[in-house]
């Protein structure tokens, strides 16, 4: 076992194993030999060289025994190289086989996928020409579905044009049908005097007095006569009666003071029956027509009172009021006092109704102008097209207003008019001489 310490520098001891002889002075050989009396050479069982030998021989021997020294640490170490090298050819030879093994294990693996891929694309192949053929068959029902809706629309349109030709030729066969229930070529008259000679021109300002006079009627009659005047506040109004009993003393008083009022002169035109308030109207107005076979007919005021005698008294009184009021200025326009208009109406009828043919009632005042013709300009339609509205007693004709009587039977099967409730304070001045309207 050696154990060598080296504390000069490796350029000396390389120079000295060579045997060459530096070339220095004295005092750097000294130098260099004084160092390298510092190196420690041991080797078990020997005592170290005698300081007396020759240094120069001692360097040379301890480079000769490095020398060997080393050659066997190298000898050595090939050894372990050797060694070493064996187990790595080992392990490189199982790396090797390992490589091998995973080049064989990638080549198989790399043939099934390429199996697989010629597989896959075998499959894909045949999807593609499956599809190919589903799109094929596609391409054809839609083709033939398309046709199919082609033709259908080609019908559709066909019955189309041919419906929308049938339906125009009908929509013209109306419009002509109803073309001929028109007067064309004409329009309303609205002439400043109305009278023409003895023929009367009415205009489709026309509001028709029919049947009992209700609250309903004054409020429709005047609205009428507002909307009449708000058109046109020149042109005449006609109220036009065919047949009229009469009715509610409010009610009327109510229409001769829409007509006293509006801007528009408001004329009554008489055809058939004119009797109790509808005369009064008819006598009262500013203007007044009548057919000279028309009838008007004047009366008292009559209602069924119900009561104690003190209640009679005021009922009677409230009567004489209205009376007064209503009968008064009839009475002026004849030219006689009240007292001796109801002793006329007596003398000429024992029941006070005292009624005249409208020639004859033009004597009297109760009626202005006698007409043997009567022109209805505004009649340009059909009459059996024009709209009517539904009553609760009967049809209403254009222009007409709703009286509010109800058609009824009484106790014993017999037909009746049950007219509508009065206000307490008002009353009916009607001619009802069968007991037909009844008070409910």
């Amino acid at each position: 076992m050696y154990r060598i310490i080296l504390l000069s520098s490796s350029v000396l001891l390389s120079g000295l194993v060579a045997g060459e002889t530096p070339q220095k002075p004295a005092s750097e050989k000294t130098k260099v030999l004084s160092e390298g009396q510092k190196i420690e050479i041991s080797v078990t069982g020997k005592a170290p060289a005698s300081p007396r030998c020759d240094p120069l021989v001692s360097m040379k021997e301890e480079t000769a025994k490095l020398v060997v020294e080393r050659e066997q640490i190298e000898a050595r170490m090939a050894l372990e190289q050797a060694k070493l090298d064996e187990q790595l050819a080992a392990r490189k030879r199982a790396l090797a086989e390992s490589k091998m093994q995973i080049e064989e294990m990638r080549m198989k693996t790399d043939v099934a996928a390429a199996a697989e891929q010629a597989a896959s694309y075998e499959t894909m192949a045949e999807l593609r020409r499956k599809n190919e053929v589903l799109m094929m068959q596609y391409a054809i029902a839609k083709n033939e579905v398309d046709t199919e809706g082609f033709l259908m629309r080609k019908e559709e349109n066909a019955i189309r044009r041919k419906t929308s030709a049938l339906a125009l030729q009908m929509e013209l066969q109306e419009k002509e049908s109803e073309a001929r229930t028109y007067a064309s070529g004409k329009a309303p008259s609205y002439l400043e005097n109305p009278l023409q000679g003895k023929k009367l021109i009415l205009s489709d300002r026309t509001i028709a007095l029919n049947g009992v006079i209700t609250s309903k009627t004054a409020d429709s009659m005047a609205n009428r006569i507002a909307y009449f005047n708000n058109r046109d506040a020149e042109a005449p109004i006609f109220i036009v009666i065919d047949d009229c009993p009469g009715g509610s003393v409010m009610a009327g008083y109510k229409i001769i003071k829409a007509m006293h009022g509006s801007r528009a002169p408001v004329y009554t035109v008489v055809k058939s029956f004119a009797a109790s308030m509808a005369a009064c109207i008819t006598t009262v107005s500013k203007k007044s027509f009548a057919y000279p076979n028309a009838v008007i007919m004047h009366h008292q005021l009559s209602a069924g009172v119900m009561g104690n005698l003190t209640q009679h008294r005021e009922s009677v009184n409230e009567l004489e009021e209205w009376w007064r009021r209503l009968a008064d200025p009839v009475a002026q326009k004849m030219g006689l006092s009240r007292d001796e208009f109801i002793a006329a109406m007596y003398k000429k009828s024992s029941t006070g109704d005292w009624n005249e043919f409208a020639d004859d009632a033009q004597k009297l005042g109760w009626v202005d102008t006698i007409v043997e013709e009567i022109e209805e300009t505004a009649l340009l339609r059909h009459p059996d097209l024009e709209p009517k509205a539904e009553s609760t007693s009967r049809m209403l004709s254009a222009g007409e207003v709703e009286s509010g009587v109800v058609e009824s039977k009484d106790e014993r099967g017999r037909p009746m008019g049950l007219l509508p409730r009065l206000n307490p304070m008002d009353a009916y001045w009607m001619y009802n001489p069968d007991g037909y309207y009844r008070m409910q």
